[in-house]
């Protein structure tokens, strides 16, 4: 008699814990010590205890991949590193363009001109050749110190061929960083562009382990020569590929847990830290993103993201698989819309930034237009948005009529739009599906993950969220008791957002301490994120964990989660909020909004020079804090959370004062001591005005 259905699940339970013994094993059977065999679905993603013994079912995984997170490319295996991904392209793509720049004619930019895939391949085994040659010892660092341009890719291609160590210096970072960096990874050789080489040449004295600079775009006879002395030589670009080519070098393949590169982020605090990956960890974090995505060599991406950032780092590794035609953009933010009409991308990555300046520039244009077309954009706007909100396909009318036009500002033929580096409302991210009709998603990553963690999945029309985890990782939600989020909260679980998988980084480079700071004994990375789990398996990021901070009476702050409440008063630009445990309240220094200002200034009748003289104005600053206060109700906010007084600046924060990361993250120490005067009046001012919140 066969068993019940109730009976055979009951054997299929115990069956995924028992493995069959090998044949010389003294038991028939033996426990499986796989927790992943058995998972709950949660619609994107699946649950998996992380344990078997505690039975704690507090790990997610994709829905896509529940079993086995992904490292290799299903449909390509024997791809294990970045050299394997490009010789295979090199083969199969090889004369399909892969890389684009505009042609100056006459001094005006015109069309694109492609370099193909096969001419990557000889250009990359030249300058691979060309560093052999100049006698550059195998795993040496080779740093690249420009902007995003077709010789950045070649060069980072001939690192992975013949295993150096790719180095990217940031334009941004200045020169003690650039400083530091290639000091701090040995760098031998540093390609540059003819502005950055004056800013070497300035402390080429500095930095001893440098032996040759290659000067990209450079003209042999206009570049320096140095005394041998100095033990540097300086030729350009042109000429080290023909060096190479004169003298070819068979390729000195990479294992796939060889370092490909040392990714330096800059941090809101200190030095730089040089996060190291593997060509495993870029091989399995783009295998596992791309999982299911169907790109082909008809697609075009454009690159103007930076390439020493690990998001572009990235996309460049997926375009290589695909086949995919990348078109550089001129070097100027300010042109990239031109470059978009020329290029006509289908794939544009981009960051929160650049799709609020869309909109803005969109919504304005609409409003400007003024009585019909004002009046058609919003009946198509509102028929698209509700059609799509009940999962029906749009009239094909309203994008005829009015979409069709909007959608020629990015080239016309975008059919996926990415966003990445920092959260995205909801309300663009709506407006960016209605406008530009194709798919729009978001991910979260970081360098120390070699990019993507997770991403909203194909088909989720649900936004403000950051989507199930992708398939080369999993996830779990550490308890932060200090900050009142646990496993047990509810609706849903709350906590750090910890990751593990083939995707997490070997480590700082040189500093095992702050390794060991973010990487715990299990392999589980510490991001610093405070994320929920909400309906459908799908993770949101509510908080940050870093930066937090002790007041006078014990409260636990989080000054970006009140920054970010803040931002949303109109007068308000950007926000810094300092507090400390000697002081038992909180104090803001504000760069406001001119515009915003100006008015309020010319509605209350306010003469002032200009706007340093209205941020000094107490009627200014009573303003901005009343509505901040009111912002901070409307939030929740607690009472110990509220700023009691406030620094109005005219000045934005920005990189070249030193108070801004190159993601646009507020460096506290540098504002601390840069807003230094300002936070002492406050808290002199606090002091005067309210005896008992004054310093301990």
């Amino acid at each position: 008699m066969d068993p019940t259905p109730t009976a055979q699940r009951r054997l299929k339970a115990i069956n995924a814990h028992l493995i069959t013994a090998a044949d010389d094993s003294p038991a028939d059977i033996q426990s499986n010590p796989t927790a992943g065999e058995f998972f709950s679905e949660q619609g994107y993603s699946v649950v998996l205890p992380e344990k078997l013994r505690t039975g704690k079912w507090n790990v997610y995984r994709s829905a896509r991949s529940p079993l086995k997170l992904i490292d290799r490319f299903s449909d390509n295996p024997d791809i294990g590193t970045l050299h394997d991904n490009f010789v295979r392209s090199v083969d199969t793509y090889r004369d399909y363009k892969y890389l684009g720049t505009r042609v100056r004619v006459d001094g005006t930019v015109g069309e694109y001109k492609w370099m193909t895939y096969g001419e990557a391949g000889t250009a990359r085994a030249a300058i691979g050749s060309g560093l052999i040659n100049h006698g550059i010892p195998k795993g040496s660092g080779i740093g690249l110190y420009f902007i995003n341009r077709p010789e950045w890719l070649i060069v980072d291609h001939a690192c992975s061929a013949y295993s150096y160590i790719s180095v990217p210096l940031y334009d941004t970072l200045g020169p003690d960083a650039v400083k530091f960096i290639v000091n701090h990874a040995l760098v031998q050789v540093i390609f540059c562009v003819s502005q950055t080489l004056n800013s070497l040449l300035s402390y080429l004295s500095e930095i001893p382990t440098v032996r040759l600079i290659v000067v990209v775009g450079g003209i042999d006879d206009q570049i320096p020569s140095l005394p041998s002395s100095d033990g540097v030589q300086i030729i350009s670009y042109t000429k080290l590929i023909s060096q190479g080519r004169s003298n070819l070098q068979p390729f000195r393949p990479p294992k796939p847990d060889d370092i490909a590169t040392i990714c330096y982020t800059s941090g809101t605090t200190g030095t730089p830290k040089g996060a190291v990956l593997t060509h495993q960890n870029f091989i399995a974090n783009v295998a596992g993103t791309s999982l299911g995505e169907k790109f082909n060599p008809n697609d075009v991406y454009i690159s103007y993201l930076p390439l020493a950032h690990i998001y572009e780092r990235a996309n460049q590794v997926m375009t290589v698989y695909f086949g995919i035609a990348v078109g550089f953009f001129q070097g100027d933010n300010m042109k990239l819309i031109d470059d978009l009409a020329v290029l006509r991308p289908t794939i544009f990555c981009s960051v929160p930034r650049l799709y609020n300046r869309i909109y803005a520039g969109i919504i304005n244009a609409v409003k400007t237009s003024g009585g019909l077309k004002e009046r058609l954009f919003n009946v198509a706007y509102n028929a698209k948005k509700q059609a799509l909100l009940h999962g029906k396909n749009p009239s094909p009318m309203w994008d005829r009529l009015v979409f069709n036009k909007i959608k020629e500002k990015l080239g016309g033929r975008v059919r996926l739009m990415v966003s990445g580096a920092s959260p995205l409302s909801p309300d663009i991210m709506e407006f960016l599906k209605i406008c530009f009709g194709g798919r729009v998603t978001e991910g979260y990553g970081m360098t120390e993950t070699t990019c993507t963690i997770s991403c909203i999945d194909e088909g989720d029309r649900l936004s403000g969220h950051v989507g199930s985890p992708s398939p080369c990782c999993e996830i779990k939600l550490v308890d932060v008791p200090e900050m009142n989020y646990t496993s047990d909260d509810q609706p849903n679980p709350r906590g750090e957002i910890c990751i593990r998988g083939p995707i997490i980084f070997q480590g700082y480079y040189k500093d095992e301490v702050q390794t060991r700071e973010v990487i715990d004994e299990e392999g589980w990375l510490h991001t610093g994120d405070i994320g929920t789990w909400i309906a459908g398996g799908r993770l949101k990021i509510i908080d940050r964990k870093k930066n937090i901070f002790k007041l006078a009476q014990g409260e636990y702050i989080a000054p970006e989660k009140i920054e970010n409440v803040y931002v949303k008063c109109n007068f308000v630009a950007q926000c810094f909020v300092y507090g400390d445990s000697f002081n038992s309240s909180l104090v803001a220094v504000v760069s406001v909004d001119p515009d915003v200002m100006k008015a309020w200034a010319a509605s209350q009748g306010i003469v002032h020079n200009d706007l340093t003289q209205l941020c000094n104005n107490p009627k200014a600053k009573a303003a901005v804090l009343a509505e901040m206060d009111a912002v901070g109700r409307e939030a929740q906010l607690r009472g110990f959370e509220f700023a009691r007084a406030v620094t109005l600046v005219a000045e934005p924060f920005a990189m070249e004062n030193g108070l801004l990361t190159p993601t646009m993250k507020i460096k506290r120490p540098q504002a601390k001591e840069y807003f230094a005067k300002a936070i002492s009046d406050m808290y002199n001012e606090i002091s005067i005005s309210d005896p008992s919140l004054k310093p301990l």
